[in-house]
């Protein structure tokens, strides 16, 4: 039982981040050239954008999960 409101307080928070944020960024590194010693890296920025109907939707779940999981049947 308790994992079940883990799990719903996490979906809750991770829908509310998402919301929030819309997307999160990272940077990506890589070998361009690599002639003998010499080596050529190119950093590469990279942006994931985080749907609006996919933060609504972990809430929406997440708070299912929350009212369902008191429930004994």
């Amino acid at each position: 039982m308790e994992s079940k409101k883990i799990a719903a307080i996490l979906l809750i928070v991770a829908g509310a981040l998402a919301l929030a944020y819309g997307g999160f960024s990272y940077t990506k590194r890589s070998t361009a050239v690599d002639f003998g010693p010499l080596q050529l890296q190119v950093k590469e920025k990279k942006t994931v954008n985080i749907p609006m109907w996919a933060g609504v939707g972990a809430i929406v779940v997440g708070g299912l999960l929350l009212v369902a999981g008191g429930k004994r049947s």
